[in-house]
């Protein structure tokens, strides 16, 4: 007879998942990702995106949260993160970054990836494919008893050989019950200090942004949008991804 705990587990595992797959961002971002042509606009993108959600009877999680101007965040070239949605026209050669976040009976799931709007440069194309990259070498370092730290640790040996810098300030973090929780600001870069330890059940974002010399997210005008700094081309993928003791679990991949 399986345990109280591992039925608990069990249960909150299927919710994460709807959140994460249905209500949030994979099945969202899809239909969003369906519709992405040039001459289109960013609010009509986002559009697409809050219809999805409403009808999924889920909750945008930056609207809900911190009363941010968009169902989703939408991001085009310079902007890496935190994009408004708004008149912007999207064209061809774009990167285009759609990050979704929302919940659903309480939990909560964020993912996000850049998508190229062809024809691309060829260096824009390997950095989206080596971006996608970081993220599975980082996804790979989650499970029991694992270093939070061996996150950044193996995305940052990836993203030296191949020549990239990471975005320093902008980091994964734990979700779940809510959007952002403990353990916060993890960081998707090498560092040294950290000494936790991931444990059975832990559910995170994997989030690197890896750029062709950008450091630093700076702020924009509008209170929002995100800039490298110096400026660089930034790409972000994300999944959240929940410690087990076997392999990771990631609940954001579509149906």
């Amino acid at each position: 007879m399986r345990s109280a705990r591992a039925t608990d587990f069990s249960r909150a595992l299927s919710a994460l998942r709807v959140s994460g797959r249905n209500a949030c961002g994979a099945d969202a971002q899809r239909a969003m990702l369906r519709t992405l042509e040039p001459g289109m606009t960013t609010r009509e993108l986002d559009e697409i995106g809050r219809e999805f959600l409403e009808r999924e009877g889920a909750l945008s999680a930056p609207k809900s949260i911190y009363d941010f101007p968009g169902t989703t965040c939408i991001s085009v070239n310079e902007e890496i993160a935190h994009g408004i949605p708004g008149a912007r026209v999207i064209e061809k050669g774009d990167l285009v970054n759609i990050d979704v976040s929302a919940s659903k009976a309480g939990y909560f799931a964020d993912t996000g990836a850049t998508f190229r709007v062809l024809p691309v440069r060829g260096s824009l194309d390997r950095l989206c494919k080596d971006g996608k990259r970081a993220m599975q070498i980082g996804i790979a370092q989650v499970g029991h008893d694992k270093p939070l730290a061996g996150i950044g640790r193996a995305i940052g040996r990836f993203a030296s050989a191949r020549g990239y810098t990471l975005i320093r300030n902008l980091a994964s973090h734990g979700v779940g019950r809510s959007l952002h929780e403990y353990p916060e600001e993890i960081a998707t870069w090498p560092t040294r200090s950290d000494k936790r330890r991931m444990h059975n059940g832990m559910v995170v974002t994997v989030e690197p942004f890896l750029s062709t010399g950008g450091l630093m997210a700076t702020e924009g005008e509008d209170g929002w949008t995100l800039y490298s700094h110096p400026r660089a081309m930034a790409v972000q993928y994300e999944h959240t991804v929940v410690a087990t003791r076997r392999a990771p679990v990631i609940v954001t991949l579509p149906n």
